[in-house]
Protein backbone atom coordinates (compact mmCIF):
# COMPACT_ATOMS: atom_id res chain seq x y z
CA UNK A 1 0.00 0.00 0.00
CA UNK A 2 1.20 3.48 -0.88
CA UNK A 3 -0.29 6.77 0.30
CA UNK A 4 0.72 9.70 -1.85
CA UNK A 5 -0.50 13.04 -3.16
CA UNK A 6 -3.12 12.70 -5.87
CA UNK A 7 -2.16 13.32 -9.48
CA UNK A 8 -4.47 14.38 -12.30
CA UNK A 9 -4.46 10.82 -13.66
CA UNK A 10 -5.89 9.57 -10.31
CA UNK A 11 -8.94 11.80 -10.37
CA UNK A 12 -11.26 9.52 -12.41
CA UNK A 13 -10.76 6.82 -9.75
CA UNK A 14 -11.30 9.37 -6.97
CA UNK A 15 -14.53 10.32 -8.72
CA UNK A 16 -15.59 6.66 -9.03
CA UNK A 17 -15.02 5.97 -5.33
CA UNK A 18 -16.71 9.19 -4.24
CA UNK A 19 -19.72 8.75 -6.52
CA UNK A 20 -20.21 5.17 -5.37
CA UNK A 21 -20.39 6.45 -1.79
CA UNK A 22 -22.79 9.21 -2.84
CA UNK A 23 -25.12 6.76 -4.62
CA UNK A 24 -24.99 3.84 -2.22
CA UNK A 25 -24.14 4.97 1.31
CA UNK A 26 -24.89 7.44 4.07
CA UNK A 27 -21.19 8.35 4.31
CA UNK A 28 -22.23 11.67 2.80
CA UNK A 29 -25.57 13.45 2.89
CA UNK A 30 -24.83 14.71 -0.62
CA UNK A 31 -26.94 13.01 -3.27
CA UNK A 32 -25.48 14.83 -6.27
CA UNK A 33 -22.58 12.98 -7.90
CA UNK A 34 -19.25 14.72 -8.41
CA UNK A 35 -17.98 15.61 -11.86
CA UNK A 36 -14.39 15.42 -13.00
CA UNK A 37 -14.15 19.23 -13.32
CA UNK A 38 -15.38 19.59 -9.71
CA UNK A 39 -12.73 17.17 -8.46
CA UNK A 40 -10.04 18.89 -10.55
CA UNK A 41 -11.10 22.22 -8.99
CA UNK A 42 -11.00 20.67 -5.51
CA UNK A 43 -7.46 19.40 -6.11
CA UNK A 44 -6.35 22.82 -7.36
CA UNK A 45 -7.93 24.53 -4.34
CA UNK A 46 -6.33 22.10 -1.90
CA UNK A 47 -2.93 22.70 -3.51
CA UNK A 48 -3.42 26.48 -3.40
CA UNK A 49 -4.40 26.29 0.29
CA UNK A 50 -1.51 23.99 1.21
CA UNK A 51 -3.90 21.18 2.14
CA UNK A 52 -3.69 17.57 1.05
CA UNK A 53 -5.58 15.43 -1.41
CA UNK A 54 -4.06 12.00 -0.89
CA UNK A 55 -4.77 8.66 -2.54
CA UNK A 56 -4.27 5.10 -1.38
CA UNK A 57 -2.73 2.91 -4.02
CA UNK A 58 -2.78 -0.85 -3.63
CA UNK A 59 -2.32 -2.02 -7.20
CA UNK A 60 -4.97 0.58 -8.12
CA UNK A 61 -6.43 3.66 -6.45
CA UNK A 62 -8.63 2.25 -3.68
CA UNK A 63 -9.24 5.32 -1.56
CA UNK A 64 -8.65 8.99 -1.05
CA UNK A 65 -8.68 11.57 1.68
CA UNK A 66 -8.53 15.31 1.87
CA UNK A 67 -9.05 18.13 4.31
CA UNK A 68 -9.88 21.79 4.26
CA UNK A 69 -10.74 24.56 6.65
CA UNK A 70 -13.64 23.60 8.92
CA UNK A 71 -15.53 26.87 8.46
CA UNK A 72 -14.81 30.08 6.63
CA UNK A 73 -13.01 33.01 8.19
CA UNK A 74 -9.62 33.57 9.78
CA UNK A 75 -10.82 32.51 13.22
CA UNK A 76 -11.12 28.92 11.95
CA UNK A 77 -7.84 28.87 10.02
CA UNK A 78 -6.31 26.19 12.28
CA UNK A 79 -9.35 23.91 12.44
CA UNK A 80 -9.71 21.47 9.55
CA UNK A 81 -12.36 18.99 8.47
CA UNK A 82 -11.42 15.80 6.68
CA UNK A 83 -13.08 13.66 4.06
CA UNK A 84 -12.07 10.03 3.70
CA UNK A 85 -13.44 7.37 1.34
CA UNK A 86 -12.31 3.84 0.57
CA UNK A 87 -13.48 1.42 -2.06
CA UNK A 88 -15.94 -0.87 -0.25
CA UNK A 89 -13.87 -3.95 -1.11
CA UNK A 90 -10.89 -2.67 0.89
CA UNK A 91 -12.50 -1.73 4.20
CA UNK A 92 -11.19 -3.42 7.33
CA UNK A 93 -7.64 -3.78 6.01
CA UNK A 94 -6.07 -0.82 7.84
CA UNK A 95 -5.99 1.41 4.78
CA UNK A 96 -8.30 4.00 6.35
CA UNK A 97 -6.13 4.19 9.45
CA UNK A 98 -3.03 4.82 7.37
CA UNK A 99 -4.77 7.40 5.23
CA UNK A 100 -6.24 9.25 8.23
CA UNK A 101 -2.87 9.34 9.96
CA UNK A 102 -1.23 10.70 6.79
CA UNK A 103 -3.89 13.44 6.62
CA UNK A 104 -3.32 14.25 10.30
CA UNK A 105 0.45 14.49 9.78
CA UNK A 106 0.02 16.74 6.76
CA UNK A 107 -2.45 18.99 8.57
CA UNK A 108 -0.23 19.15 11.68
CA UNK A 109 2.81 20.12 9.59
CA UNK A 110 0.71 22.85 7.99
CA UNK A 111 -0.13 24.36 11.36
CA UNK A 112 -3.56 22.83 11.98
CA UNK A 113 -4.55 22.56 15.62
CA UNK A 114 -7.53 20.23 15.22
CA UNK A 115 -9.06 17.89 12.69
CA UNK A 116 -12.80 17.26 12.60
CA UNK A 117 -14.80 14.47 11.03
CA UNK A 118 -18.49 14.86 10.29
CA UNK A 119 -20.18 11.45 10.31
CA UNK A 120 -23.78 10.38 9.77
CA UNK A 121 -25.21 9.27 13.10
CA UNK A 122 -26.32 6.02 11.45
CA UNK A 123 -22.74 5.25 10.37
CA UNK A 124 -21.69 3.54 13.57
CA UNK A 125 -18.69 1.89 11.91
CA UNK A 126 -17.18 5.25 10.99
CA UNK A 127 -17.91 6.66 14.44
CA UNK A 128 -16.14 3.69 16.07
CA UNK A 129 -13.24 4.04 13.60
CA UNK A 130 -12.75 7.69 14.54
CA UNK A 131 -12.98 6.96 18.26
CA UNK A 132 -10.36 4.20 17.93
CA UNK A 133 -8.12 6.77 16.23
CA UNK A 134 -8.38 9.19 19.16
CA UNK A 135 -11.29 11.36 18.02
CA UNK A 136 -13.78 12.50 20.63
CA UNK A 137 -17.47 13.01 19.98
CA UNK A 138 -17.97 16.70 20.48
CA UNK A 139 -21.45 17.27 19.07
CA UNK A 140 -24.50 15.65 17.57
CA UNK A 141 -26.68 17.84 15.41
CA UNK A 142 -30.08 16.16 15.13
CA UNK A 143 -31.77 15.69 11.77
CA UNK A 144 -29.49 18.07 9.87
CA UNK A 145 -28.91 15.78 6.88
CA UNK A 146 -31.50 14.39 4.49
CA UNK A 147 -30.90 11.42 2.22
CA UNK A 148 -32.67 8.24 1.21
CA UNK A 149 -36.00 9.81 2.19
CA UNK A 150 -35.13 10.43 5.84
CA UNK A 151 -33.46 12.92 8.14
CA UNK A 152 -30.20 11.88 9.76
CA UNK A 153 -28.11 13.20 12.61
CA UNK A 154 -24.60 14.55 12.07
CA UNK A 155 -21.97 13.52 14.61
CA UNK A 156 -18.89 15.72 14.85
CA UNK A 157 -15.70 14.07 16.08
CA UNK A 158 -12.55 16.03 16.83
CA UNK A 159 -8.92 15.27 17.42
CA UNK A 160 -6.51 17.88 18.78
CA UNK A 161 -3.34 17.62 16.72
CA UNK A 162 -0.96 19.94 18.58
Amino acid sequence: MTIRPARAADLPEVMRIWNTAIRETNQTFNSQEKTLPEIEALMAQREADGHALLVVEAGAIVGFGTYGQFRGGVGYARSMEHTLYLDATTRGQGLGRGLLRALEDHARMGGAHSLIGGVAGENEGSIRFHEREGYARVATIPEVGFKFGRYMDLVLLQKILT
